[in-house]
C-alpha cells in the first residue's frame, strides 16, 4: 500500500489546506491515491494541475486519482474526465469524503457558510512551508510532521469583486475564525514545535466582521501574541493595503514578535488600471504604506503582488506599475501575467496582445530580481535573528531566505557576510 501523495498549487491557503486534506485522508483511512489541489487564479495554473492529473494516471496506474480546490470547484465537468473523484472546497476537508464511495463530483456552487457562521478547524490542520504561488511551481508532499515555520488559516473567502479574480465564486463569502480557536490551534501548533506561524486567509484583512464586536485583524493578533507567549514569531501573509487598521500598526511598530515584513495586494501601480480592477486602494496609498511600514520600523522589507498586461494597460499604465517596484521597495515581488477568467468582468475588456503581457511580466520579474539583489546587498553586514526550517536553510525576520547551518526549529542570531543566488549568506554570532 503507497501512502497518499497531494500535489498543491496556488496560494498559501492552499498549502494549508493541503495538510488537511492530508490529516481527512488518513482519518479516512484512504492508501493508495493522489489529490491534485488545484487553483484557478490563472490559466497557466489550471493548465499545470490538468498536467499533474494526467501525469498522476500515467505514473500511478491503479491508484485512486482525486482532484479538488478552486478549479475543480469552479467547473468540476473538465476534471470530471481526469479523476475518479471530484471534491469541491469544502468536501475536501471533510474526512467522509474520503471513504471508499465519495461523492463523484462537486456542485458548480458549492453550499458555503453563511457569514458570520465563521469557519470550523479540520481536525489537527496544520500546513508546513513549501507554497508556491500560483503558476510558479507545485508543492507535492505526503503527510508529514509540523516544520518551524507553519500557516494558521484565520479567514476564508471573500466579499469583494475586484474585476479580475474568480477566487470569490470557489471560495464564498469572507467567513472569519473565532480568536478563541485561532489561540487554541496556535498553542498546539507551538507544543508540536513549531517557532513561526504565519496567519493565512483569502482577504485577511476583512477578518472580524463577520464576528461578535468586530474584532479587528490587529486586535486578533495583538490577542494571539498575548495569549501564546511561548510563541517567538507570528508573521502575517497578503494584506488589502486600503485595510490595515490602527490597532494592527500599533502592534507592528511595538511587538517584535509581529515580524518586520508585509506583503501586499497591490496588483498594479497605475491609478485608472486599480480603478478598472476596482481595486480600493491607490497608488499613493500602497506608497504611503509601505513609507509608514519602515518609518515605524527602519529593518521592514516589502513583498507584494503585481499584474502584468490587465487589459487595456498602456505602456504608460504599465511603467508607472514598473517604477513602483522601486518607489516602494519591494524585494518580494510575485508577478502574474494576467490571464482572463471566464466570467469576470476583466474578461470582457480589451485585452492586451499576449505577447505584450509576456514580455511585461519579465521586465516586472526583471526588476523585482534587481531589487531583491539590491536589498540583500544592503543587509550584508548586519546581524539579524533567523529561524533554522531545514538544514543548511534558515528564514530572516525580514523574510529573506539565508545560507546557514543548524539545527531545524532553532532562532540564532545570524551576521550576514555575503548574498548569491537569492540568498543572504550567514555566519553565527
Amino acid at each position: 500500500m503507497n501512502p497518499v501523495e497531494i500535489v498543491t498549487f496556488g496560494c498559501r491557503l492552499n498549502a494549508f489546506e493541503s495538510e488537511a486534506i492530508g490529516r481527512a485522508a488518513a482519518a479516512a483511512g484512504l492508501v493508495d491515491a493522489v489529490i491534485v489541489n488545484t487553483c484557478a487564479v490563472t490559466a497557466e495554473a489550471e493548465r499545470q494541475a490538468r498536467q499533474a492529473l494526467r501525469r498522476a494516471r500515467r505514473e500511478h496506474p491503479g491508484r485512486k486519482i482525486i482532484a479538488t480546490g478552486c478549479a475543480a470547484t469552479l467547473a468540476p465537468e473538465k476534471y470530471a474526465g481526469l479523476a475518479d473523484v471530484v471534491l469541491d472546497n469544502e468536501a475536501k476537508l471533510r474526512v467522509a469524503s474520503y471513504y471508499p464511495h465519495p461523492p463523484t463530483a462537486a456542485p458548480r456552487v458549492p453550499p458555503f457558510p453563511a457569514s458570520g457562521r465563521g469557519v470550523e478547524f479540520p481536525p489537527r490542520s496544520l500546513a508546513g512551508e513549501g507554497a508556491r504561488r500560483a503558476g510558479e511551481g507545485v508543492e507535492r508532499s505526503e503527510t508529514k510532521p509540523l516544520r518551524a515555520r507553519a500557516y494558521l488559516q484565520v479567514q476564508q473567502g471573500c466579499d469583494h469583486r475586484c474585476t479580475f479574480c474568480i477566487i470569490p465564486y470557489a471560495r464564498g463569502p469572507s467567513r472569519s475564525v473565532p480568536i478563541g480557536a485561532i489561540v487554541a490551534e496556535a498553542r498546539r501548533m507551538v507544543e508540536a514545535g513549531c517557532r513561526e506561524i504565519v496567519l493565512t486567509g483569502v482577504d485577511m484583512t476583512a477578518y472580524g466582521a463577520d464576528l461578535p464586536g468586530r474584532p479587528s485583524l490587529g486586535q486578533m493578533a495583538r490577542r494571539l501574541l498575548a495569549a501564546v507567549p511561548e510563541l517567538p514569531r507570528l508573521r502575517l501573509s497578503s494584506l488589502d493595503p486600503s485595510e490595515l487598521d490602527d490597532d494592527l500598526w500599533r502592534l507592528f511598530a511595538r511587538e517584535e514578535r509581529l515580524m518586520p515584513h508585509l506583503h501586499l495586494s497591490l496588483q498594479a501601480g497605475d491609478d485608472l488600471i486599480l480603478k478598472r480592477m476596482k481595486r480600493r486602494h491607490s497608488r499613493a496609498d500602497a506608497i504611503a504604506v509601505a513609507r509608514r511600514a519602515r518609518e515605524l520600523r527602519p529593518e521592514t522589507a516589502i513583498g507584494a503582488d503585481l499584474i502584468a498586461g490587465f487589459p487595456t494597460e498602456t505602456d504608460d499604465m504599465f511603467r508607472r506599475s514598473l517604477d513602483i517596484v522601486e518607489e516602494c521597495g519591494i524585494a518580494f515581488l510575485h508577478v502574474f501575467p494576467y490571464s482572463p477568467r471566464p466570467g469576470t468582468p476583466a474578461a470582457r475588456m480589451p485585452a492586451v496582445a499576449p505577447e505584450l503581457v509576456r514580455e511585461r511580466a519579465a521586465r516586472l520579474r526583471a526588476a523585482g530580481t534587481a531589487r531583491l539583489a539590491q536589498e540583500l546587498g544592503a543587509r550584508i553586514g548586519q546581524s539579524n535573528d533567523v529561524l533554522i526550517e531545514k538544514p543548511g536553510v534558515g528564514r530572516a525576520a525580514f523574510y529573506a531566505p539565508v545560507a546557514l547551518d543548524g539545527a531545524p526549529g532553532t532562532v540564532r542570531r545570524v551576521r550576514f557576510v555575503g548574498a548569491a543566488e537569492g540568498k543572504l549568506i550567514g555566519a553565527a554570532t
